[in-house]
């Protein structure tokens, strides 16, 4: 009987720790499409009647992306970080270690879950209470021109000190509830603000991933020794007899975990299928929101269910071996198996290939160079005047340059006095042209 109990309670901590890993990954990626590149055949959003949003934000959500000189070098990074993490944890006091890494995810994890909490907020508070709420705006401007800005509520503030007190609990009582609260808040925000840059990316990164979990799961002490010892918000725990748990309270109680970066690494990939699905549906059918999230998704949903079919068996193997299992070994390749065989099917192979999100950033790169230029010719303002000699009857043309604000480009100056030597020239000629017409 009690072999049993222990086994259900067992049944349960996977369960658990696959709908806390999909969960990120489902609301990360569609917090990515945020990140994309309005078209330019896309009407604006309209303006949200929500206060905790704000909609001057619409065109400039920013996300970091990930190239793949950038996946070459994950796996080696990481290592390094491991090892020195391994070594720290052998050679130095844990207490100590863990005192000064409790501090750093403290302060991350206090704006993550915020953040996090602000979503959930935007949600599930219906608009009949959030009409009431005023809406602050602080604006930094120079010269009348705004650099940036910031807009909050009541209701932000009490996120802000909702997840203070959080953060305190956690710190001071180490609670697994409260550490699995900042991993998910860290994983979603990781997968909303990191981006592959294309889909060759995304493969190196998991190949490469791949065989870095081998090397130090199976043929090291390193990865579980580091994982057992970092007492930090980095992974999702759940006991592994919640029952007992529940009734015992005991300390010593044994917790089935998963690391973050197996839900993060694949989380990103995953939302670069959803990117890639919104993408395609734009290409065949441009109508309505573009940052929308009704369209279809057959890369996504193929992909969310590669990895969760992907968790489960490294589930099923570590139970049957009673031993640690590197989950990438089983999700890297479910997930590239997973959108070939969709893209094979579909006849979208060589879109997916072609595909790239680099395009979107250097559109917007562009943009605010040219907005820049824009500005900056605004404040320089060449004024040319004509002056007449009545007695000769010849044409002075006087350039006069009012002080910059701030320095041009060295092309576009080049460009400016090259338009300028020709413009006098040409009027310098129907000078000369006219004094010859007088003296005849």
């Amino acid at each position: 009987m009690e072999s049993s109990t222990k086994e259900l309670g067992l049944y349960i901590a996977y369960g658990a720790i696959i709908t806390m890993a999909v969960a990120p990954i489902y609301a990360g990626s569609l917090g990515s499409i945020k990140g994309m590149k309005r078209p330019s055949n896309a009407p604006k959003a309209k303006k949200s009647d929500n206060p905790l949003e704000d909609s001057e934000d619409e065109d400039e959500s920013v996300s970091e992306s990930l190239s793949s000189g950038d996946a070459y070098l994950f796996p080696i990074i990481g290592s390094c970080v491991l090892f020195g993490m391994y070594l720290a944890f052998r050679f130095l006091d844990k207490k100590y270690i863990n005192y000064v890494l409790t501090g750093y995810f403290s302060i991350m994890g206090c704006a993550a879950v915020a953040k996090t909490f602000l979503v959930v907020a935007k949600k599930v508070t219906p608009m009949s209470v959030l009409k009431n709420v005023a809406k602050y705006k602080v604006t930094l401007s120079k010269r009348s021109k705004n650099i940036s800005h910031i807009s909050f509520t009541v209701v932000h503030g009490i996120l802000l000190v909702a997840s203070i007190a959080l953060t305190a609990y956690y710190s001071y009582t180490k609670n697994w509830i409260a550490s699995n609260i900042f991993g998910l808040s860290f994983s979603v925000n990781a997968i909303q603000l990191l981006s592959l840059d294309s889909f060759k990316t995304g493969m190196i990164l998991l190949s490469g991933l791949f065989f870095y979990d081998i090397f130090w799961v199976f043929y090291t002490p390193v990865m579980v020794s580091v994982a057992t010892n970092f007492d930090a918000p980095i992974k999702l725990l759940w006991p592994r007899d919640i029952i007992e748990f529940l009734f015992t309270q005991t300390e010593d109680a044994r917790f089935t975990m998963l690391g973050l970066g197996d839900i993060v690494i694949p989380g990103i990939f995953v939302a670069l299928c959803l990117r890639f699905d919104r993408h395609m549906s734009w290409k065949r059918n441009p109508v309505g929101q573009f940052r929308s999230t009704k369209f279809p998704k057959p890369y996504f949903t193929a992909n969310l269910i590669a990895y969760v079919l992907g968790l489960g068996l490294t589930m099923v193997v570590m139970h049957f071996f009673k031993a640690a299992q590197p989950a990438l070994l089983y999700l890297s390749p479910a997930c590239i198996l997973s959108v070939l065989i969709t893209a094979v099917v579909r006849g979208e192979l060589k879109d997916l290939f072609a595909y790239t999100t680099e395009d979107e950033k250097d559109d917007k790169d562009k943009k605010k160079k040219d907005e820049k230029k824009k500005n900056q010719l605004l404040s320089q303002t060449i004024i040319e005047e004509v002056v007449a000699d009545p007695k000769t009857g010849s044409i002075e043309i006087e350039e006069i340059e009012l002080e910059e604000e701030e320095e041009v480009d060295g092309e576009e100056k080049d460009k400016e006095k090259e338009v300028a030597a020709q413009s006098t020239g040409s009027k310098k000629n129907t000078t000369s042209g006219k004094k010859r017409k007088n003296k005849k």
